[in-house]
């Protein structure tokens, strides 16, 4: 996505990802009650007017992200051929979006390292990710030909798309890097297509091939009914 932006564009994503770098720095080794937006302008070498033509606090120099990519994130999903799978066309966009990150590895881990350590940042990260999500539904709407507010489908699957990619995000910063993002969320994603099957280690089959509990009864003992089936395999595609 980045390749095709004009010279001043690419200028200004350079100056908001040197506020958000020296934000997670200082914020890494001080704590989010002992870092300013003037220690971050310093730490960065901008004044804090450019500061502020940036970010509007030091939560959003964190964990907001450039609102361009939302528009980005749509042009790519409508850019997808329109007679591929929904999900298919969202995994090959989330990967792209997954590369750069991926390139930028230590600091994106230290940035979701420091989101763990300030409860505090969470509403900022939340907002953050509706607005990315709001723009998968618009662009998944115009390509089912559905309403984003009025149908379940667009905003059922943006928001099964951008969990597996927090949870392919989630498992890269357990793992420290030692897995490829990219690779993480092309899996997550896959698996959801797949219909999200059980792994075979935790499948217990009862005698009609289906999954079975065992639930307690009152008196202590256990008794066995089969799990519900599921239907994402055909509702998702």
């Amino acid at each position: 996505m980045e390749e095709n932006l004009g010279r001043r564009n690419r200028k200004k994503l350079a100056a908001r990802r040197a506020l958000r770098s020296a934000a997670v720095r200082l914020v890494a080794e001080r704590g989010l009650k002992n870092v300013t937006v003037e220690d971050i302008a310093e730490e960065a070498d901008v004044s804090v007017r450019t500061f502020f033509n940036y970010f509007s606090s030091k939560e959003e120099a964190i964990v907001g992200l450039a609102p361009e990519r939302a528009a980005e994130l749509r042009q790519a999903l409508l850019a997808r051929p329109s007679d591929e799978p929904p999900l298919l066309a969202l995994q090959t966009v989330l990967v792209d979006l997954a590369v750069p990150l991926a390139e930028r590895q230590d600091e994106w881990l230290l940035h979701m390292r420091v989101v763990r350590q300030e409860p505090s940042l969470l509403p900022s990260l939340l907002a953050s990710f509706a607005v990315h999500e709001r723009s998968l539904i618009e662009a998944l709407a115009a390509r089912t030909g559905t309403d984003p507010d009025r149908d379940l489908y667009p905003a059922l699957v943006a928001a099964i798309a951008i969990a597996a990619f927090r949870v392919a995000m989630t498992q890269w910063r357990n793992l420290k890097g030692e897995r490829s993002l990219p690779h993480l969320v092309e899996a997550a994603l896959a698996q959801v297509q797949a219909g999200l099957p059980a792994p075979a280690a935790t499948r217990l089959s009862g005698s009609n091939g289906t999954v079975s509990r065992r639930l307690a009864a009152p008196n202590g003992t256990g008794v066995s009914r089969p799990g519900r089936t599921t239907t994402l395999r055909k509702g998702l595609r």
